[in-house]
């Protein structure tokens, strides 16, 4: 009885089956070509399809590419021919600007081995402050002539000014109050600022440290001992200095603890021959300072 009632059900399986997959499909399928995008232009694939730097030029290696107004030039254009097609029968948008510029740059292209926007990566503050507008050729022309510096270059420099500037606090004025070591600081900042002296903060605090000993700016540059920090604590303090220091320097802020034209110092427990002819403007901690004018 129970290998009857088996068949039964075994043929009762099978016919749903049948029924099942012969039965007429009444969904819809969904048809591949209604989802897929919109054709794009010739002319758009043709200029997508040309480097950014110009359809004849070999793009050059990444972090060797040379800022010109020719490649400035190209980039605009490209950009212009870019968003001039109208692919979806809209009415184009407006002219190429600062802030449209910008927001190209936003959009992340900068590793993308894009060489127009590498080269212009390092411009986006100087962009943030113009005046709002159209690009024009003198803005793209003052940045040609400052010069073209890789963002990572610039990173490995303001890391090594930020150094400098530290070893200087530390080994000058360590011992002295937060007052007294942006003092010390400010001088070299001053300096620095001055045509009188290296442009660098390095530069400042090493001048002449190659000329012999105790024949430098900076006592400790050309003493003959090792600059290595033994003091934790205090190295950490000269540290965070000098970076808050070197933010206000390379952002263009005045640093207001000395006047502009303080140029000198030197400690309390000793009386160079030049300090009779300089004028003192402060006197903080241990160091006593001194303007020419």
């Amino acid at each position: 009885m129970a290998r009857a009632v088996s068949h039964v059900l075994g043929l009762c399986a099978v016919a749903l089956v049948l029924i099942i997959t012969l039965a007429p499909a009444h969904a819809q399928s969904v048809r591949v070509a209604s989802v897929l995008p919109m054709q794009v232009p010739a002319d758009l694939i043709a200029v997508r399809a040309q480097p950014a730097i110009g359809p004849t030029v070999v793009a050059p290696a990444p972090g060797e590419q040379v800022l010109s107004e020719a490649l400035l030039h190209n980039y605009v254009e490209r950009q212009k021919a870019l968003r001039s097609a109208n692919v979806f029968g809209t009415d184009a948008s407006g002219e190429l600007n600062s802030r449209t510029l910008m927001s190209y740059i936003a959009r992340g292209s900068l590793g993308g081995g894009n060489g127009a926007l590498s080269a212009i990566a390092s411009f986006t503050s100087p962009l943030e402050r113009s005046v709002e507008g159209e690009l024009n050729p003198q803005l793209l022309a003052r940045y040609v002539d400052n010069g073209f510096m890789p963002t990572t270059k610039r990173v490995e420099q303001a890391n090594t000014e930020r150094g400098c500037l530290a070893q200087a606090i530390y080994h000058e004025a360590r011992g002295e109050s937060e007052a007294g070591q942006m003092a010390v600081a400010n001088v070299i900042v001053n300096r620095a600022l001055s045509d009188k002296y290296p442009e660098t903060l390095c530069g400042v605090i090493y001048q002449n440290a190659d000329k012999g000993r105790y024949r430098c700016q900076f006592t400790f540059a050309c003493d003959g001992r090792a600059d290595v920090p033994g003091e934790r604590r205090a190295w950490a303090r000269s540290t965070a200095l000098a970076e808050a220091v070197y933010a206000q320097y390379a952002t263009g802020q005045k640093l207001d603890m000395l006047p502009r034209t303080a140029l000198f110092y030197h400690t309390t427990n000793v009386s160079p021959s030049w300090s009779n002819i300089y004028n003192q403007v402060a006197q903080i901690g241990s160091h006593i300072f001194y303007s020419p004018n």
